[in-house]
């Protein structure tokens, strides 16, 4: 499976913190009532891996791993069974020990040295990341005309209100997110809205084209 062959499956991914795998189960159900098929488990609790390994084993559910910061979290991660790894910044020897384990590699550029870098090593979709901050779809606008081949994947103040500006382009490859799973819904254990807001998501999502 290659970046842009999981994500056109799959044009908005969820980014989920779990305390635990429990909670990582009922999050990942609850998704796939909603439509969404994929899931961006986070390193950034203790519970990340366990929920991956629980995760892993929801039918229809893509589970990648999120926040890896080091060749130990990939090797981590693909022990728990991630199809995929997610980064808040690039760095080489993440990518190269992804790619080495035979997964999918997203790593965050958020400049077009970076941007270069990633091309180097034979990445298709960088994460754009913090999306908001940088500048949102006008940013990435702007770097995709001097990288035509290169698609992007924003992360960080994507909403339901921006979903369907960001997915309309064709540089986007898909959109991550966490208001559908958001700490106080996990919290409150109201999986109900998570699937509600997983559904609205992915109708905003064919609304736009994907």
């Amino acid at each position: 499976m290659d970046a842009l062959t999981m994500l056109r499956a799959n044009p908005v991914v969820p980014v989920v913190v779990v305390d635990s795998a429990e909670e990582g189960l009922a999050v990942g159900r609850a998704l796939v009532a909603g439509g969404i098929h994929t899931a961006e488990v986070t390193f950034r609790t203790a519970a990340g891996a366990e929920a991956i390994r629980a995760m892993s084993e929801i039918e229809g559910l893509t589970v990648g791993a999120g926040t890896v910061i080091t060749p130990a979290q990939v090797a981590t991660a693909r022990a728990a069974g991630a199809q995929y790894i997610v980064s808040p910044g690039f760095s080489a020897d993440v990518v190269k020990a992804t790619l080495d384990a035979g997964l999918v590699s997203l790593p965050a550029c958020s400049d077009a040295s970076w941007m270069m870098r990633a091309l180097e090593l034979g990445i298709e979709v960088v994460k754009f990341f913090p999306a908001g901050v940088l500048g949102g779809m006008s940013a990435i606008k702007s770097y995709a005309a001097p990288f035509p081949t290169l698609k992007f994947l924003p992360s960080g103040g994507v909403s339901a209100a921006n979903l369907g500006e960001y997915l309309s382009s064709p540089v986007i490859a898909a959109a991550s997110g966490s208001w559908m799973v958001s700490k106080d819904l996990i919290k409150a254990g109201d999986w109900d809205e998570v699937t509600r807001l997983s559904a609205q998501a992915i109708t905003i999502a064919k609304e736009s084209g994907r």
